[in-house]
């Protein structure tokens, strides 16, 4: 399978009110290949969500090198799409609507497009529409499709925010934290969802604080510590490993 992310030597650090530094993520070395489910584990505090962030494109490392694909990663990266723990959904929005923000592709012209080109307007609206559809059919929401987002449960709502990124046709998918807060029947519907992902094509990349979990969900799994990568293997491996749970729960 290729390599689809590469990361090598990656540092990040914030500045501390004091002048120093928080040192997050260390000499941080990933590599990402196409058609896998990786997990990131660790403590609160290890880094795995700005290591996310960094992936994603929507912060810049201080070293080290970040790549998609043989490109650099500098800003937001085509093909990258991430979830975020919050969800970031448009509540006043259908959740069509939601799905749909995701399908559209940018006319990369000015509103006269809208008057000189109708027929083309309509045509990618009516493309957008029926994709939307295709999507919240695969994560069996199509019969709320005309609903507020804002009114789903919570489990609707994390499946939802998984659909929106499904749609862009993102071949990395960036999960951060896809069953927290979720209750034994929601898992039962999130957990197969990731795998279905990537027998739709899709590679993806996760935190997830259950250990029961992230060894049934990941191919391999990334075990952070104190902003380094203190082990990588595969996910019984790592999660069974005496000296990691150790560190892991802290005792």
């Amino acid at each position: 399978m290729a390599n689809l992310l590469e990361l090598q030597n990656v540092r990040r650090s914030f500045p501390r009110s004091g002048g120093e530094e928080l040192l997050v993520l260390d000499d941080v070395n990933l590599t990402l290949k196409e058609g896998e489910i990786d997990g990131l584990l660790g403590r609160s505090g290890s880094g795995k969500s700005t290591l996310l962030r960094l992936i994603a494109g929507l912060a810049r490392p201080q070293g080290g090198s970040l790549t998609y694909m043989g490109a650099p990663i500098e800003g937001p990266a085509q093909g990258v799409a991430m979830v975020f723990q919050g969800f970031a959904l448009f509540p006043w929005m259908t959740v069509l609507e939601n799905v749909m923000l995701g399908c559209r592709t940018p006319l990369g012209e000015s509103v006269l497009t809208l008057f000189l080109r109708p027929n083309r307007v309509r045509a990618e609206e009516k493309a957008a529409r029926e994709r939307a559809m295709e999507v919240l059919e695969f994560f069996g929401l199509a019969a709320r499709a005309e609903e507020l987002a804002e009114d789903l449960a919570y489990p609707e709502q994390k499946l939802l925010s998984m659909a929106r990124i499904f749609a862009t046709d993102a071949q990395v998918l960036l999960l951060d934290e896809p069953t927290s807060g979720l209750d034994t029947d929601s898992l039962g519907r999130i957990v197969p969802m990731v795998r279905r992902l990537v027998e739709r094509g899709k590679t993806v990349l996760l935190i997830e604080h259950n250990m029961e979990l992230i060894a049934q969900l990941s191919d391999e799994v990334v075990f952070l510590h104190e902003g380094r990568v203190l082990a990588r293997g595969k996910a019984d491996q790592i999660t069974r490993d005496p000296a990691l749970t150790e560190i892991y729960f802290g005792v």
